[in-house]
């Protein structure tokens, strides 16, 4: 389809709005507005464009198993978001002072480097910094 101009917003299920929110602004996200609507939603926005619904109905239990990752099944689904960003130095270091937990690192022998975290619901965002 043609007309497809771009991704207009990601949405992932959190347990608590206050928490995710406190989270994703720490990253750079500013709130926009919510609860709102029957679900309840609440939208999230980047200064770089990037959209954040969160689906305010996950169960409050203590597991914060994904289960389209942790689980040794794998279900379909989508697993992360990816952003892009143009300095993993600085973004490492960034997440370092704002303790937030580095999962995994990688470089590929083309440049392309990129490295995941989890938010407090176990969803998994990658940090991707293209080739020079």
């Amino acid at each position: 389809m043609k007309q497809i101009t771009g991704i207009n917003h990601v949405g992932l299920r959190v347990r608590s709005l206050e928490t995710a929110r406190v989270f994703y602004e720490k990253i750079g996200f500013k709130f926009i507005i919510g609860p709102i609507g029957p679900e309840p939603v609440a939208v999230m926005k980047h200064p770089s464009g990037v959209n954040i619904n969160f689906i305010l109905n996950a169960t409050s239990d203590a597991s914060k198993t994904n289960v389209l990752m942790d689980l040794p099944e794998k279900h379909t689904g989508f697993t992360h978001i990816a952003l892009e960003i143009n300095d993993i130095d600085a973004v490492r270091r960034q997440l370092t002072d704002l303790e937030i937990t580095i999962t995994e690192t990688v470089a590929l022998p083309n440049g392309v480097t990129f490295l995941f975290i989890r938010d407090p619901d176990g969803n998994v965002i990658e940090f991707h910094k293209p080739a020079d």
